[in-house]
């Protein structure tokens, strides 16, 4: 990100991005990052718009029983803010973070999803 700084721009980083790892299906993965590509966005934005309109609802339901089996470790980063939010849901519905992304993926808004330049944006 940007800074306008005394008339000029100064590169800061994002403070409010946090690096997490975790496990997700590589078939979902798949899916996202063709997703992503066409709505030129990032992976990360799209698992973060789909966990605000679960976290918005209140409710999940998943069972446990249909996790996948193909799961990879993905390495990206969150906002801070929503990542410590999912991991409080998580405990709370008793699941574990992987299973809220993955289940979160059926709710993104491609309408309302932040575009791949998002992160050079001059605030």
């Amino acid at each position: 990100m940007w800074k306008l700084v005394n008339g000029s721009l100064v590169q800061v980083t994002d403070t409010s991005r946090v690096k997490f790892r975790t496990n997700i299906s590589k078939r979902l993965l798949d899916q996202l990052n063709a997703l992503a590509e066409e709505h030129d966005t990032h992976v990360n934005y799209l698992i973060e718009n789909g966990l605000q309109h679960v976290l918005s609802q209140g409710v999940i339901l998943f069972n446990k029983k249909e996790r996948p089996k193909d799961r990879i470790q993905y390495k990206t980063t969150y906002d801070k803010e929503l990542l410590n939010c999912v991991k409080e849901f998580a405990k709370n519905h008793q699941l574990f973070i992987n299973d809220v992304i993955e289940y979160s993926v059926k709710y993104i808004d491609t309408k309302n999803i932040k575009k791949i330049g998002h992160k050079h944006r001059v605030e």
